[in-house]
C-alpha cells in the first residue's frame, strides 16, 4: 500500500444496544502512516467504533474497510496487521508478564524470542517475572501495549493507552506511540485528553455521543474557531496588551518591537478543550 493512502474508511456507520444509539452515521478515513486521534469523553463512542473497524463488532448500517476488506470480513491473516491495547484485554492476573506474552505468541505463531524484545522494547525486562495482577498500573499499561507489539502490526489501535497514569509515565508512553510512527506504523488512537491530542495527532475527529462534530489537525480545529482573533502582547514592563489581529495593529506591534517593548506575542486562538465545550456544551475531560 503506497504512503498516504486510505488505510480505514468508514461511511455512515450506526451502531445501537438495545434502544440506545452509540454510534449515530459516522464517516471518517485514517491515512497510513499516520496518527489519528479520536477524542471525545467516557461514553461518546470511541472503544465501540475501535471495536466495529477491528472486526469484534458488527455495525447496523453503513460500511466499515480496513486494508480495502470490510472489517466483518476480516480473517486471521488480516488480524496480525492490527495491534490492540484496552484496558484488560487478554491479560491473566496471575500470569507472569513473560507467560501472558507466551500465550499470545502461541496463539499468533510468534517466535519466542520476540517476547524479550519486546518486555525490553516497554521497560519490563526487569518484571518479565512478575504476575501482571501485580504491577502497577504503568506497568500494566506497558505489558498491554507490549501485547499490542507482539505481531510487529501496521496498525496500532491504542485505546485510552495513558489514562489515570502519572505524567512521568505518561510521556514514556507518548515516546513510545511516535517511535512507532516513526517507523511507518499507522496508529489509531482514542483519548479524553486535550494535550495527548494536540502533542501526538496528525488528525483527531470530536467524538460525542456517536456523532463527529469536528475533524481536522488540532491547530487547524483551533483556528476555525478563532472568533477573537486576537493578539496578546506582553510587554517588558509586565503589562498585557491585546490587539485586534488585523490591520489596524500592524502600526502598534511595530512601534513596540522596534522599541524593545515587546517581549512576547501570542494568538488568542482556543485550544481543543475550549473548542469542544462551545460545540457541545459538555467538558471535554467529563
Amino acid at each position: 500500500m503506497t504512503d498516504n493512502a486510505e488505510i480505514i474508511q468508514l461511511q455512515n456507520i450506526k451502531k445501537s444496544f438495545g434502544d440506545k444509539k452509540v454510534i449515530r452515521d459516522v464517516s471518517f478515513s485514517v491515512k497510513q502512516g499516520e496518527i489519528f486521534g479520536m477524542l471525545g469523553p467516557s461514553g461518546a463512542g470511541k472503544t465501540t467504533l475501535i471495536r466495529i473497524i477491528t472486526g469484534q463488532l458488527k455495525a447496523d448500517e453503513g460500511k466499515c474497510m480496513v486494508h480495502g476488506i470490510p472489517s466483518d470480513k476480516l480473517n486471521g491473516r488480516d488480524h496480525r496487521t492490527f495491534g490492540i491495547m484496552m484496558d484488560q484485554f487478554g491479560l491473566y492476573e496471575r500470569f507472569s508478564c513473560r507467560e501472558n506474552l507466551k500465550l499470545f505468541a502461541r496463539i499468533y505463531g510468534v517466535p519466542d524470542a520476540k517476547i524479550s524484545e519486546v518486555l525490553e522494547k516497554v521497560g519490563l525486562k526487569g518484571a518479565e517475572k512478575t504476575p501482571a495482577g501485580r504491577l502497577s498500573k504503568g506497568m500494566m499499561s506497558r505489558l498491554r501495549l507490549a501485547r499490542a507489539f507482539m505481531t510487529d502490526p501496521e496498525i496500532l489501535f491504542l485505546d485510552e493507552p495513558t489514562s489515570g497514569l502519572d505524567p512521568a509515565t505518561a510521556k514514556e508512553i507518548h515516546q513510545m506511540i511516535l517511535a512507532e510512527k516513526e517507523r511507518g506504523k499507522t496508529i489509531f488512537l482514542t483519548t479524553h485528553t486535550m494535550s495527548e491530542a494536540e502533542k501526538l495527532c496528525d488528525k483527531i475527529v470530536l467524538l460525542h455521543e456517536g456523532t463527529i462534530w469536528e475533524e481536522g489537525s488540532p491547530a487547524e480545529i483551533c483556528r476555525r474557531h478563532d472568533h477573537q482573533k486576537k493578539m496578546l502582547v506582553h510587554l517588558t514592563n509586565g503589562q498585557d496588551l491585546c490587539l485586534s489581529h488585523d490591520g489596524n495593529s500592524a502600526q502598534t506591534l511595530f512601534s513596540l518591537m522596534q522599541g524593545g517593548q515587546a517581549q512576547t506575542i501570542h494568538t488568542t486562538e482556543p485550544n481543543l478543550e475550549t473548542v469542544f465545550l462551545e460545540l457541545t456544551g459538555k467538558e471535554l475531560e467529563a
